[in-house]
């Protein structure tokens, strides 16, 4: 992971570079076979994911049955920031997102549109295993929010500003390895 500010490297390995934004939640505290009624108390705060992606890995690595790993497994490939809010001062669900490249609104979405909410996947994802304070859940992409849907790819010295009301915005510039 990397933070606010910091530049992500451009994969040797990939072509294809794309954004994904996403809120996030932080767990607070360690907890297995966690109930959905007992999930929000798990949730310490909320913050902004970038999930960079090598679109044309991913492709190969899905048609492999493989699932996602190097299309976003990679050093600086996975951002948050620029900060943690508190679970009691944001709704996860009523927030404005914007992703913006090099100062150019390419996405607005809503975070109302998140397929699942937190504590539902905090529920299913502690069964018969122990989620640990600190750990850190994306929601996935936000509808309209990475460049496979909009047909924008990144380039090098592209500049990336993910805002998520509440939050605030989250800028990373993409830059050769």
């Amino acid at each position: 992971f990397i933070g606010n500010n910091q530049d992500v490297l451009w994969p040797n390995y990939a072509e294809y570079l794309d954004i994904e934004l996403e809120l996030a939640v932080i767990i607070s505290k360690d907890g297995k076979n966690i109930s959905k009624a007992e999930a929000p108390n798990y949730i310490f705060g909320y913050s902004i994911f970038n999930d960079i992606s090598a679109r044309d890995v991913q492709s190969k690595e899905m048609q492999g049955q493989l699932g996602p790993t190097k299309s976003k497994d990679f050093d600086t490939g996975n951002v948050i920031g620029p900060c943690i809010v508190t679970a009691d001062s944001l709704d996860p669900y009523n927030c404005i997102m914007i992703a913006k490249i090099n100062g150019v609104e390419v996405c607005r979405g809503h975070s109302s549109a998140i397929s699942r909410k937190f504590g539902d996947v905090i529920s299913y994802m502690s069964q018969s295993e122990t989620l640990v304070a600190g750990e850190f859940i994306g929601s996935g992409t936000v509808g309209g929010g990475c460049g496979l849907e909009i047909g924008r790819y990144l380039d090098v010295g592209d500049e990336i500003q993910l805002e998520v009301e509440g939050i605030g915005i989250l800028t990373n510039k993409i830059v050769a390895d």
